[in-house]
């Protein structure tokens, strides 16, 4: 298999083009994050203070406590996140602890998706969805702009379709 720079030169000792995603992302996972541990800690405080007594509503406390330990996960978390385009392949890498990366060969490619919920359009972010034969390749992308998602999303049908008419 030729690895090398996006433009299929393959030449090697080319670098790889790493991608990030946009900053919005952490702002989105932060507020759900904030709004899940309020809602978490609203409901255990109310249900530990009709079931167990004021004293024991203080434990809700600890949703708080630990969305607040999070917050900074989160960062950690987006700053994992990395794509980059090879000749033959897309390569994606992730994880702060437990680093993963997937390499999605483009003639294995059957479906690519554009995904962008309410929450994401609204905050300027698209999701790029890679289906393969092989459910255990299958890859996301998140926290994308939505026009270089769509260019993602249009370069990799087009290599998918040159890649997988050969096979």
């Amino acid at each position: 298999m030729e690895t090398g720079s996006p433009d299929g030169t393959g030449v090697p000792g080319d670098e790889l083009v790493w991608r990030g995603l946009r900053p919005a992302l952490v702002r989105v996972r932060r507020l759900l994050l904030a709004l899940w541990a309020g809602v978490l800690a609203l409901a255990t405080a109310v249900l530990l203070n009709l079931f167990a007594g004021p004293a024991w509503a203080s434990l809700a406390l600890l949703p708080l406590a630990l969305g607040a330990w999070c917050w900074r996960l989160v960062e950690r978390n987006w700053r994992s996140w990395r794509y980059a385009e090879r000749a033959d392949d897309l390569l994606i890498s992730r994880g702060v602890l437990w680093h993963e990366e997937t390499v999605v060969p483009y003639g294995r490619m059957q479906l690519v998706e554009v995904t962008s919920g309410p929450l994401e359009r609204r905050f300027g972010l698209a999701t790029v969805q890679l289906h393969t034969a092989a459910a255990a390749t299958d890859a996301t992308i998140p926290g994308l702009d939505p026009a270089e998602a769509e260019r993602l999303r249009d370069r990799l049908t087009e290599l998918g379709e040159a890649r997988s008419a050969g096979l």
